[in-house]
């Protein structure tokens, strides 16, 4: 299955995530299936983000969106298992410090673009400004509606500098998520992650879902495009997204660049020297 032709959304097109199952699985009936599918994709991923880091003239910005307990984290662990740690940041974007409230909403946003070689994460992102700040209304729509065409254009600006981008909601069902809430209730090492917030929040779902619907229409273009991942299924989840990730990469056609200094004067110089017993 292509997946990211399955889950894509379309430039300007119109998007209802009501209709988007987000317990889709495609054709595998359960985790054991997909197993060794996805440890191939995560071990390609490995793979191609060394080319990426060695041939160091392009990057990968990926964002990860979703409601509390979409698996944002989770993500992040699971696809990314086998990268170089050194290749590869991650940033979750909270409540802004005193300083990033100075600056406009993009200033903290900028700042941790990946460099080149270099591929960045983003655990939630610049989409929170059309987000949570709609749902609660937390500035004036006069002011959070303008913030998609930045959005596009901020990203139009980091594609033009070799950035390739992948956002990726991950969509799951109230249900789905109250059933995760309880496991962390249940779970003593997970309970920290419990806040009140999380089930006050869910009175929302709907202000959400629409929000969401927003900012995905308005903001998928062809150089950074949303795909909409069912996420009721954790390893259906890891696998949607580390295929599209792979396909990504190698579509890229990179190669391990060639080395900028004379090999047969380092072979003949150090070799010698070792055959002489010397070090020096």
């Amino acid at each position: 299955m292509d997946y990211r032709k399955k889950f894509v959304v379309e430039p300007e097109s119109k998007v209802d995530l009501a209709r988007a199952d987000p317990s889709f699985a495609g054709k595998y009936a359960g985790e054991g299936e997909a197993r060794a599918e996805l440890d191939a994709r995560c071990e390609r991923l490995a793979k191609m983000q060394y080319l990426l880091y060695a041939d160091g003239t392009q990057s990968l910005l990926i964002v990860l969106q979703g409601m509390d307990a979409s698996g944002k984290d989770g993500t992040v662990r699971h696809v990314f298992r086998d990268v170089d740690p050194q290749g590869v940041t991650v940033r979750a974007f909270k409540q802004p410090t005193p300083e990033e409230a100075a600056h406009d909403f993009l200033w903290r946003v900028h700042a941790a673009a990946p460099g080149r070689g270099q591929i960045a994460i983003f655990n939630r992102s610049h989409y929170e400004d059309v987000l949570v700040v709609r749902v609660h209304d937390l500035v004036p729509k006069e002011l959070w509606s303008k913030r998609y065409a930045r959005i596009v254009d901020f990203e139009k600006n980091l594609a033009q500098n070799d950035t390739h981008i992948l956002k990726f909601f991950l969509h799951i069902s109230p249900e789905e998520q109250l059933r995760r809430f309880k496991q962390r209730l249940e779970d003593p090492t997970r309970q920290w992650k419990i806040a009140e917030s999380d089930y006050s929040e869910r009175g929302y779902w709907n202000d959400y879902m629409r929000a969401y619907e927003a900012a995905l229409e308005k903001t998928s273009t062809e150089r950074a495009p949303w795909f909409i991942i069912p996420s009721d299924h954790k390893w259906f989840r890891n696998l949607a997204v580390s295929t599209i990730i792979v396909d990504t990469l190698e579509a890229l056609h990179m190669h391990v660049p060639q080395p900028h200094v004379n090999l047969a004067d380092i072979a003949r110089k150090y070799h010698a020297a070792d055959a002489k017993g010397s070090l020096g």
